[in-house]
């Protein structure tokens, strides 16, 4: 369906339900979801959706993602405050990834740091390019031992 909509002019509409049919879910029923904050265009994350979490983040704009660690879904900023407001949602030709357009509240990362992309990996070495904005300890407690 995505590839007969390659060459569908400016303003063709269909039911997000039809398009949501057709994405390409990986085999656990995921799709990867790129977070982009929407005025500077910085990449803040990637993380994982499934139909669910892109179905309450188109429904409510409070971004949702599945976490694969914990099974469940996930509320961006549910623990740390740090919420994600969505702009726009975009999938793209292939249907395997969703970009979304976000107003991030505080730090994206759980470390602290404004994105999630702050190795700079080199061919000799990687290198710390980000400072932290916040003490994650602020954000989500400290860790238990």
């Amino acid at each position: 369906m995505l590839k007969a909509l390659e060459s569908a002019p400016r303003g063709t509409v269909l039911r997000t339900e039809e398009l949501l049919d057709h994405l390409r879910w990986n085999g656990d029923g995921l799709i990867a979801a790129i977070a982009q904050d929407h005025l500077s265009k910085q990449v803040l994350m990637l993380a994982w959706m499934n139909r669910e979490a892109l179905e309450e983040t188109l429904r409510t704009g409070r971004v949702c993602y599945y976490s694969r660690s914990r099974q469940a879904l996930w509320r961006k900023g549910e623990t740390s405050g740090n919420q994600q407001r969505l702009v726009t949602a975009r999938v793209d030709c292939d249907g395997d990834a969703v970009l979304l357009s976000v107003q991030q509240d505080g730090p994206a990362c759980h470390t602290g740091r404004t994105h999630c992309f702050y190795f700079r990996l080199g061919a000799e070495q990687a290198e710390v390019t980000e400072p932290i904005d916040v003490d994650p300890t602020t954000l989500y407690g400290p860790k238990s031992p």
